[in-house]
């Protein structure tokens, strides 16, 4: 989520897969004759000269018009929402790219593919580096870390939200002290005073909230993705659009990766029930990783997960395709802590 996109567009038989594997140096994408052989979102994830880490993305070509052609078009469009740099093998592109915000570069047949990277390196777009956890911490901070282990969590490892910022605690010199919720009470009871933040995983807040004295500061892991990857603000405006839903309303549930959800999956079931409990009758649809709707008007309101998996520029596009659309969005933490009545509690970076 962290690492460079790089998505490949153009015509079918451009050359877009030929590419993609001469910088790999392997066949990462099947290469024949045939036109329309790559039909689906194709990803690789490789370390460029000067570049670092990135996903190389294959696409289908823009111009299909196979039996499947429309449906090809609308993933390869998909992918446009998470590039950070697009190649174009087709110079009449670069003008749709420009209006969409894209730093690209025009490949042209023979050009080496160190020319094409250095020329990459030129546009991509270097995001200042900036903790998660912001301006809540500094080096010494003692920060209790509430992590639930539900069904949902991958068994024999943490989520990955709780992997980056136990790590980054420990980067900037922090003193981590980790429990569950069901610890909670006997962690407390061993830090001997007040820690200096208090994250805790959104879906249970409620529980934090009532155990923690008034006094600590207290956020979750799915705020802090928000305000890293998103827009804080635009998503505690949206928290607040909740009071305007009504019976008989529609809700989206976004969710930037592609899991077998759970009987206790926060998206598609805690939250559709707090929601109902709140409101009434709901109808609350799912979208799962690329699968975000064309249209969202006839939302009332997109409630994102908190993006883990996913890069910055994803989650602002959907972003600005809410604005755009008038739709109220917000994301699981904020939409929780709203719900829940403690949202100006919450402490943000």
């Amino acid at each position: 989520m962290e690492r460079l996109h790089i998505a490949f567009f153009g015509p079918t038989n451009s050359g877009k897969s030929t590419l993609v594997n001469a910088i790999c140096g392997q066949e990462v994408s099947l290469v024949s004759p045939v036109p329309g052989t790559t039909t689906d979102p194709v990803r690789k994830i490789a370390e460029l000269p000067d570049l670092g880490p990135c996903v190389l993305i294959d696409t289908a070509g823009m111009d299909d018009n196979s039996t499947l052609g429309a449906e090809r078009q609308r993933l390869t469009r998909a992918v446009m929402d998470e590039t950070d740099v697009a190649v174009l093998l087709d110079p009449s592109l670069l003008q749709q790219f420009k209006d969409a915000g894209i730093p690209s570069v025009v490949y042209t047949r023979g050009q080496s593919v160190a020319s094409l990277l250095e020329r990459i390196a030129a546009v991509a777009p270097r995001e200042e580096s900036r903790y998660l956890t912001g301006n809540l911490v500094k080096e010494g901070s003692s920060v209790l870390l509430v992590m639930p282990q539900d069904k949902e969590a991958p068994k024999g490892r943490l989520i990955l939200p709780q992997v980056q910022i136990l790590r980054e605690l420990l980067d900037r010199g922090c003193v981590p002290h980790s429990c569950t919720d069901k610890s909670l009470t006997a962690a407390i009871a061993s830090l001997g005073g007040k820690p200096d933040l208090v994250i805790t995983d959104s879906q249970v807040f409620g529980l934090v909230n009532r155990t923690i004295p008034a006094d600590w500061a207290l956020t979750s892991f799915s705020v802090l993705l928000a305000a890293a990857k998103g827009d804080i603000k635009v998503f505690t405006e949206g928290a607040r659009a909740i009071d305007a839903l009504r019976p008989g309303g529609r809700v989206l549930i976004a969710e930037a990766c592609t899991h077998v959800p759970d009987t206790e999956d926060i998206g598609r079931v805690k939250i559709p029930a707090m929601l109902r409990r709140r409101v009434g009758d709901l109808t609350v649809d799912v979208s799962a990783g690329n699968n975000f709707p064309e249209d969202i008007t006839p939302y009332s309101l997109i409630i994102h997960c908190g993006a883990c998996v996913a890069n910055a520029r994803l989650v602002r596009s959907r972003i600005r395709k809410a604005v755009a659309a008038g739709v109220p969005i917000t994301n699981y933490g904020l939409a929780i802590a709203y719900l829940q009545g403690i949202l100006p509690r919450i402490s943000m970076p």
